[in-house]
């Protein structure tokens, strides 16, 4: 069996709504096993075990999370070289911008020669004020059919044995 997974970070809930949604579509391909940690949480041994991957984080002053660069940081190494083509989609929640976060993911996806099968999904909230930045946020059933459709892709992809 396959397995897909999916690392998020999300302080206002923005990205974890995306997140699941992914899970949700890539859940509905049979024979992918869809894995869904928070960055916290997952580390080397979760990547070595997956055959593909969906990162999702909100953008943070013109930056992935720090969660999420954390995440990065404490795998890149233990991975380097044993993750090679396998295939990776970014989902990215920000105010008004979100392609900083996306270029900083795939420049990581490049070191580790991961493929990538679709444009990075960046959903902009239009967050501006702190008060704004700071609240919980609800993802729009458009946006959210939008990764779910990237996870469904992305597992039938696995399932099918095209990555």
């Amino acid at each position: 069996m396959k397995q897909l997974l999916i690392v998020y970070h999300s302080l206002t809930d923005g990205t974890r709504q995306m997140a699941a949604a992914a899970a949700q579509g890539a859940r509905s391909e049979a024979g992918v096993d869809v894995v869904l940690k928070h960055a916290a949480e997952a580390g080397g041994k979760d990547l070595l075990a997956a055959d593909g991957y969906i990162f999702a984080t909100p953008e943070n002053l013109a930056a992935m999370s720090g969660v999420m660069k954390d995440f990065f940081d404490r795998t890149y190494y233990a991975v380097l070289d044993r993750i090679n083509a396998r295939p990776y989609a970014t989902l990215i929640c920000a105010g008004s911008d979100g392609e900083n976060a996306a270029r900083q993911i795939a420049r990581i996806a490049t070191g580790w020669r991961l493929k990538a099968i679709a444009e990075p999904i960046i959903v902009c909230t239009g967050a501006q004020t702190p008060e704004a930045i700071l609240a919980r946020k609800t993802i729009a059933g458009e946006d959210l059919r939008r990764c779910d459709g990237t996870g469904a892709a992305l597992a039938a992809g696995l399932a099918l044995g095209i990555y």
